[in-house]
C-alpha cells in the first residue's frame, strides 16, 4: 500500500532564513522597548465629574514612578514641558527615585512644577533603591519579600531630604495623612497613606469637625491594592489617585497588560476605572527601574486630570 504523501520537507534554507527573520524581529522588538518607548514620554488627559453643581473646573496633574536616575535628558525636558499646561494641583503618587545619587536630578526634574500647589505620597523605591532581580517572578511570586520589592540588605534612599525639599517647595506630604486643603477656590479633604505595596498604609480617614462639607474628597496612594480602594470607597472619597502599576511596563499589542504588580486584575491596572462607585485614576507611570529599562506598548505618561460639576 502506498504511504500518503505529505509534501516536500522545508529546505535548510528556508528554515534558516524564518529563524533570521524572527530573530531579527525580536531583536527589533526589544531594542524598542529599551531605547524607544520608554522614551516616548505621553500625557493623558482625562475629564471627571465630581464637583458639585457651579463650580469651576479643577486641573490636577497626576505624576508617579519617575524612578529617577541622574542624566535623563528626555525626562528632564518632557518634564519641564508640563509647567506649560498651568495645573492647579500637582499630584505625586510615589517612586521618585531609581538611584542613591538621584535626588539632586529629581528636584531638577520637578522645579517648575514646584511653581504649583502639589501633595505626595511615598512608594517602595521612596524608601528602598531598586535591586537586581529576575522579572519574570513577578508573575508567581506574591511573598511579602517581593511586595516590598527588597532583598535582605536593602538600600536606603534619602527619603527624609527628599520629602524636606518636597515640603520646603510648599507641597504637602499626606503619609496616613487626613488634611483639608483650598485648592484655587475648591475646598479638597484629602486622605493619604504610606505605600500599600510594603504595608506601610494606616488609613487616616477623612478630615471630620467641619461645619461645610468639602468641595470633593480626594484619596491619594502610591499602589492600588483593593484593600486600599475598598477603604478609600468605605470611607466615602470621590475620586482616588495611584501608581505602582506602570501600567503593566511590557504589555501585549494595544496595551493590554500581563502583570500589575498588585492584586489588582492586569486588565484595569491603568487609566481610568470604577471600584465600588468610585472613579480611580492610575498612572502608568513616568519611568521603571533602572535594572528593568524597559517599556512595550505602555509608553510613560503623565495624567491631566480636569475635575468638573
Amino acid at each position: 500500500m502506498a504511504s500518503a504523501s505529505t509534501g516536500p520537507a522545508p529546505a535548510p534554507r528556508q528554515i534558516t532564513a524564518a529563524g533570521a527573520g524572527l530573530f531579527a524581529a525580536g531583536t527589533g522588538t526589544l531594542a524598542w522597548a529599551v531605547l524607544g518607548e520608554r522614551r516616548r514620554f505621553q500625557l493623558r488627559q482625562e475629564t471627571v465629574r465630581v464637583l458639585p453643581t457651579g463650580a469651576r473646573p479643577l486641573r490636577i496633574l497626576h505624576i508617579s514612578d519617575l524612578h529617577t536616575v541622574p542624566g535623563q535628558a528626555a525626562k528632564l525636558r518632557f518634564m519641564h514641558s508640563l509647567a506649560a499646561l498651568r495645573p492647579e494641583l500637582v499630584i505625586d503618587t510615589g517612586d521618585n527615585l531609581s538611584h542613591l545619587q538621584a535626588l539632586p536630578f529629581l528636584l531638577e526634574i520637578l522645579d517648575p512644577l514646584f511653581a504649583f500647589p502639589g501633595v505626595y505620597v511615598p512608594g517602595s523605591n521612596c524608601y528602598f533603591a531598586p535591586q537586581p532581580k529576575n522579572p519574570t517572578r513577578y508573575l508567581w511570586r506574591t511573598s511579602a519579600a517581593d511586595r516590598a520589592g527588597q532583598d535582605e540588605a536593602p538600600q536606603l534612599l534619602p527619603t527624609a531630604q527628599m520629602h524636606r525639599a518636597f515640603d520646603g517647595h510648599g507641597w504637602t506630604g499626606l503619609i496616613n495623612r487626613a488634611l483639608r486643603l483650598e485648592v484655587a477656590g475648591t475646598v479638597i479633604d484629602f486622605s493619604g497613606v504610606d505605600d500599600p505595596h510594603l504595608h506601610y498604609d494606616r488609613h487616616p480617614g477623612f478630615p471630620q469637625g467641619h461645619d461645610t462639607p468639602a468641595d470633593v474628597r480626594i484619596g491619594v496612594a502610591h499602589a492600588p491594592y483593593l484593600r486600599t480602594l475598598d477603604r478609600f470607597a468605605a470611607d466615602g472619597a470621590d475620586i482616588v489617585f495611584a501608581g505602582h502599576t506602570h501600567g503593566g511596563q511590557v504589555c501585549l499589542p494595544g496595551g493590554r497588560a500581563l502583570v500589575s504588580n498588585c492584586d489588582l486584575d492586569p486588565a484595569i491596572c491603568k487609566g481610568l476605572i470604577e471600584h465600588r462607585g468610585v472613579t480611580v485614576n492610575i498612572s502608568q507611570g513616568l519611568g521603571e527601574s533602572r535594572f528593568a529599562p524597559v517599556r512595550l506598548f505602555c509608553p510613560p505618561q503623565a495624567v491631566l486630570v480636569t475635575l468638573t460639576d
